[in-house]
């Protein structure tokens, strides 16, 4: 029987540990709140986070990060992406040579603008560089807790752990793909959020479906644009981990991002909504970083300049829009395919 840690008791790493405990798996989930552990242990629920879900039998939750790691085969990442970093140098003493490393966490880190796995990689030694992966996709935690049909997309430099990856994690209800884009299946789902925002903020301006799927098809552009400059495939954006998520994100009732776009659109700011809500909006962050990439590589991405705006510097969404609108012609699709 396979040993499986899940770092962090979030939504997700709740959902997901709750799918791998079900598939028969050893599985224990570490929260950083040793009061959480402890009540998610006894109450075989998690009180904070999708409350109603029941966590099986064969799941065990603890607040010791050696406990969780010390016989784990598979260590499946599933914190905020503000945090990776500071995780990884906890637990990075905690890994055996051999075990596999798996990145469930969408964004971008600000201070140096590395995605996911490439934090990972810089804080492990050379030996673990072969076995690190992620997974990305349209996967809202609520769903996949409640055993609803998803598909994601699994990505790995090495074919072979991409494929071992694709193994431990198809069920059933949870398709899996494999995709050996890291760069595009990484940027994807960390930009898409930024894009959840601005759909978030048409939605409280009382804008309609035009604009919505205006935006959304734009900033897909956007995307594509950032990723290929970075190294990705075009047609990463055009999977699971691009338009999939970018779809339920920017459409979803369980999206925090588009929920947060909305309060934006509606004229709240963006400290006010942080007050009410203990849930991470990951574009939040990542709309600063994306933005200093685009600099950084002169990309236009118009919608994510007005994001940053918007969420940073309290400009008024009305002008995004009209500025957006009133930008110069140009050709929808152009030499580059973007």
């Amino acid at each position: 029987m396979e040993r499986i840690a899940v770092i962090g008791a979030g939504s997700w790493g709740t959902a997901i540990s709750t799918l791998l405990a079900k598939k028969g798996f050893s599985v224990t989930l570490w929260a950083r709140d040793s009061d959480l552990a402890e009540a998610m242990q006894n109450l075989r629920r998690n009180p904070r986070y999708l409350p109603e879900l029941l966590l099986p039998k064969n799941l065990y939750i603890t607040g010791d990060l050696s406990k969780a790691l010390s016989k784990a085969e598979t260590a499946t990442l599933a914190v905020p992406s503000h945090a990776m970093r500071s995780i990884i140098r906890m637990l990075k003493d905690e890994l055996k040579s051999n075990i596999l490393i798996v990145s469930l966490t969408k964004g971008i880190e600000v201070d140096t603008l590395m995605r996911m796995s490439e934090i990972i990689q810089g804080e492990l030694s050379s030996t673990f560089q072969v076995n690190i992966g992620v997974l990305s996709g349209p996967n809202h935690a609520e769903e996949v807790a409640q055993e609803i049909p998803t598909a994601t997309v699994v990505s790995a430099s090495d074919k072979g752990l991409a494929l071992k990856l694709q193994e431990v994690f198809m069920t059933p209800y949870f398709r899996v793909y494999t995709n050996p884009d890291v760069v595009g299946v990484e940027l994807g789902g960390a930009t898409k959020n930024v894009i959840a925002i601005a759909a978030g903020i048409s939605d409280g301006l009382g804008y309609g479906d035009n604009t919505k799927a205006s935006l959304m098809t734009r900033g897909l552009a956007e995307m594509t644009r950032l990723g290929v400059t970075l190294g990705a495939r075009p047609l990463t954006f055009a999977g699971l981990s691009g338009v999939g998520d970018l779809i339920a994100t920017c459409t979803s009732r369980h999206s925090r991002n588009r929920a947060v776009g909305e309060k934006l659109g509606r004229g709240m700011s963006l400290s006010q909504i942080l007050r009410e809500t203990t849930m991470v909006a990951e574009g939040i962050r990542t709309a600063k970083a994306v933005y200093q990439l685009a600099q950084k590589y002169g990309v236009d991405m118009p919608i994510t300049k007005s994001v940053v705006e918007v969420i940073y510097f309290g400009k008024d969404p009305h002008d995004c829009v009209v500025e957006l609108m009133s930008r110069g012609p140009t050709e929808e699709i152009k030499e580059r395919g973007i």
